[in-house]
Order: structure tokens, then sequence, then C-alpha cells
């Protein structure tokens, strides 16, 4: 299976899900960085791109997830595979829609 981008074989359940980029700076380390730590707490496959047909980045890697330098007011696409997935996707749009408000768990 193809763990660089979303498969696209007929039995995967693949979530998805899409959120305004408000954020001022657009994506650029504190909210690429929270991206990436949000997307490594679930075992799901985590994708992000700028379009619904990609190309497609993993959503666990800060390094590639800030090279994507996103400028504000784009439309920002997730995808993942798994188990968790649509508690992934769920929380990644919520992330980007709150405009990368702290929490308490951000602490850790």
């Amino acid at each position: 299976m193809n763990t660089t981008s979303p498969s696209m074989a007929q039995d995967a359940v693949l979530q998805r899900g899409e959120a305004r980029l408000v954020h001022e700076g657009g994506l650029h380390a504190r909210p690429s960085i929270k991206v990436t730590k949000l997307s490594k707490r679930f075992q799901s496959r985590v994708w992000i791109g700028l379009s619904p047909n990609g190309p497609w980045t993993d959503a666990k890697s800060i390094a590639r997830v800030m090279a994507m330098k996103t400028p504000i007011n784009t439309t920002i696409h997730f995808a993942a595979e798994g188990e968790d997935a649509e508690r992934a996707v769920r929380a990644l749009v919520a992330l980007v829609e709150g405009d990368f408000v702290d929490t308490p768990d951000d602490a850790s």
C-alpha cells in the first residue's frame, strides 16, 4: 500500500475535510508544528493538501508541512486513512478553523 498519499483502493476508508486558513502569517512555523503534533496523536495516516485531488503531503512531517508555504486565505484539505481517520480529520479541521488557538493540551 502506498504510504505517501491517500489510497485509491476501493476498500480503503478515506476520510476527508477542509478548512480555510485565516491565520495572519499563513501556515508558518507555529501553525505547521501544531498541525504536525496533532496529526501524530492519531494512528491513521494523515495527509494535507492544497487541492481536493492533491498533491498530498504527509501531515506528520514538520519539514514537509512547512515546505508547503501556505498563505492566508487558502483552503487546506485533509485526508486520513485508518481506524481513527474520522477523528483525525475533524480535529485538524477544528484546529485550522479555530485559528490554531492554544489549548491546555498544547503544553504537552
